[in-house]
């Protein structure tokens, strides 16, 4: 490498480990100025942004987090593929000050790799604060490596390592790293098999690099090696590497014996005896009665925020702004035609405009998840759920894929990748759906406050207990029927507790209320403008339409849950995305003059919506995560099983509410 042009745009990566705070950072140099997608060909999240440094373009690239560059999950292959083949001007990686050992055994892979790398030492008061003191300085002489320290929360630092990683990147000459070497009872062994190896790896490849991989027994280069040998050198290869099969330990023995001379040179440690932060709040948060007991109270808490906060601005934007805009839309197109006039009245605003106050309801839940995500709390939820999840045949890995499903079941699917166990990964994949996202639970917290008045929290916070419930069953018995398995340890990493940063939570809520609207605008417009089409024709009347006709055929169905023929559409609408329930319902039942709520709630009874609530948190999930089902199983047959469970479960759920409502009714 030389010097390059300082005016030259320029890549930086940042790299790390899971819940170190790259992704506080990447938003605090970006802000909007980022695409998120996935990396070509994968279902792991692509961060790319970028933003400008004096007057010089910087791209930079959030890699995803890995604990290291063994390629043993889909994160480390995409990060290290990334780094090699891509090769970034510099590298940022980001270390959790407080946890430094294991965060320098991956900055330890990092310098064996082609690109310059600059340590930023993130949450170093979080560090203080548990007794860690780190001498930036002095890591920096012993790694040989520019070190700086940062608070991203508080936006401290992040400017001096960026500062670092540029002034490196125009003269990567200077970078020497202290890399680790391998113990020697193996030294002769490497050297060996990076002369066997020679010119034969391709560049960007590093003979040593190979060499090591080989020792390691990484089964992606050795795949790559074994196509770019000659077979007498491969079959050589192999000969050294039968002798050898114990050398992964002298690999990382290296790592470990060099992350700790790094420490001793740099890190003070508290007393044993301390105690942090952190331990004392998980006495409670990790206990196995206080800890669910606070679970269920920041559930609770959910749906009071949600309803005390969302509910009040959602009235006021359906009565203050869509009714108003349909009454000013109706009059100002009165010499129009009467299909266009109703069209835009009843179709658009009628219901698309309907879903569109959603927003208050959304960023709310957006901003408790993301909350509850930044500061480390949804860790302790996967722990704490985890000797539960065993009586399904599953551990706690698995709940953080059903975490992110009360977002969206997409993602919560794709993230089923991380169960090790093929069983597993499949049985999370077939119960993901059962976990209420954030779409259920908008129709949740619009229509319970219609059917249940003062009651509704408590109401919603049932029905979300009810589909856990109902997960729970169902996953015990397809655990004892069909998927009679091996199971695996649950491992995982819980981060220290920390200050939540309102930016990254800002921009989180933004990006899923922005992929909302984005909904809104094609996917929901086109259902809504197919569902008023079908409501209108051919005769003007709703109840003469070709909606009426087909509603009537199916309406017998309906008739065991409870509905009519509107409510039995606006469920089956649901199927393409669960807010087409509203939408559909404000076509249905048209509200011309006053509100949704109160056209629903004096033509449906209490026991018929509790009914449609009930079917609609257990109905069939959107076609986009049946698509997505069909995508991970690879297997119509399972994606087709998984529809048909949950279209009974369904049915058998919503019918069981209605009769039970209605017997209580008459009863009271």
């Amino acid at each position: 490498m030389s010097a390059s042009d300082p005016n030259r745009a320029m890549t930086i990566a940042l790299a790390g480990q899971p819940n170190v705070g790259k992704s506080t950072i990447f938003n605090m140099l970006t802000g909007l100025s980022q695409h998120v997608g996935n990396w070509p060909g994968k279902t792991v999240e692509r961060k790319e942004g970028v933003f400008m440094h004096g007057g010089r373009e910087i791209r930079i690239l959030d890699l995803p987090g890995a604990y290291g560059l063994t390629a043993s999950s889909e994160e480390e292959r995409i990060a290290r593929d990334f780094i090699i083949r891509e090769q970034p001007d510099v590298v940022i990686m980001v270390a959790n000050a407080a946890a430094i050992e294991r965060n320098l055994y991956l900055l330890a892979e990092l310098l064996a790799l082609p690109a310059p790398v600059v340590l930023g030492l993130n949450m170093i008061d979080v560090a203080a604060d548990e007794g860690v003191h780190i001498e930036p300085a002095m890591l920096e002489a012993a790694l040989g490596v520019p070190v700086a320290p940062i608070v991203a929360t508080r936006n401290e630092g992040v400017a001096e390592v960026v500062e670092a990683a540029i002034r490196l990147a125009d003269d990567p000459r200077s970078f020497h790293p202290v890399r680790p070497q391998i113990g020697a009872g193996h030294k002769r062994a490497l050297a060996d098999l990076r002369a066997l190896i020679g010119d034969h790896a391709p560049r960007p490849y590093q003979a040593e690099w190979v060499a090591t991989k080989l020792l390691e027994g990484d089964r992606e280069i050795s795949a790559l090696a074994q196509g770019w040998l000659p077979e007498k050198s491969w079959e050589k290869v192999m000969t050294l590497l039968a002798q050898h099969e114990d050398a992964v330990l002298d690999v990382a023995g290296g790592r470990y014996e060099w992350v700790g001379r790094m420490v001793s040179a740099a890190v003070e440690r508290p007393r044993l005896e301390a105690v942090n932060v952190t331990e004392r709040i998980d006495r409670i948060a990790l206990h196995p009665l206080f800890g669910m007991a606070m679970l269920i109270c920041v559930l609770g808490l959910t749906f009071w925020l949600t309803f005390a906060i969302a509910w009040p601005l959602q009235r006021m934007l359906e009565t203050g702004v869509i009714a108003p805009l349909r009454e000013w839309a109706g009059t100002a197109l009165t010499g129009a035609p009467a299909a266009f006039s109703h069209f835009l009245t009843d179709g658009v605003l009628g219901g698309v405009g309907l879903v569109m106050t959603f927003v208050p309801l959304l960023l709310v839940f957006y901003a408790i998840f993301g909350l509850l995500e930044d500061t480390g709390y949804l860790a302790r939820v996967a722990y704490l759920t985890d000797r539960f999840m065993h009586l399904i045949g599953l551990h706690g890995k698995s709940f953080l894929p059903f975490c992110l499903g009360f977002g969206c079941n997409v993602p919560a699917i794709m993230g089923a990748r991380v169960i090790e166990s093929a069983s597993g990964r499949l049985l999370t994949i077939l119960l993901a759906p059962l976990v209420p996202c954030s779409a259920r639970f908008a129709v949740l917290a619009f229509l319970a406050p219609v059917f249940f008045g003062q009651y509704a929290v408590w109401v919603s916070w049932g029905l979300v207990m009810l589909n856990i419930a109902v997960l729970a069953v169902v996953g015990a018995v397809l655990n004892h029927t069909l998927f009679r398995g091996e199971r695996v340890a649950f491992i995982m990493e819980l981060p220290l507790y920390h200050r939540p940063n309102m930016r990254s939570i800002g921009l989180f809520m933004w990006n899923h209320t922005w992929s909302f609207l984005r909904r809104a605008s094609t996917m929901i417009l086109a259902v809504a403008t197919a569902v008023w089409t079908l409501g209108y024709f051919p005769t003007g009347d709703i109840e003469q339409s070709y909606l009426a006709q087909l509603g009537r055929v199916i309406e017998p169905l309906g008739g065991l849950l409870g509905f009519d023929w509107r409510l039995t559409v606006a469920l089956l609408t649901s199927f393409v995305a669960k807010e087409n329930a509203i939408s559909t319902l404000g076509i249905l039942y048209k509200a011309e003059g006053g509100s949704l709520a109160d056209a629903l709630s004096t033509s449906v009874t209490m026991a018929s919506g509790l009914s449609f609530l009930v079917t609609t948190m257990l109905f069939i999930p959107c076609a986009a995560t049946v698509a997505a089902m069909k995508q991970e199983t690879r297997s119509w047959a399972w994606t087709l099983f998984s529809v048909a469970l949950l279209f009974v479960i369904a049915v058998l759920g919503g019918a069981l509410a209605y009769h039970s409502a209605s017997w209580f009714t008459k009863a009271a």
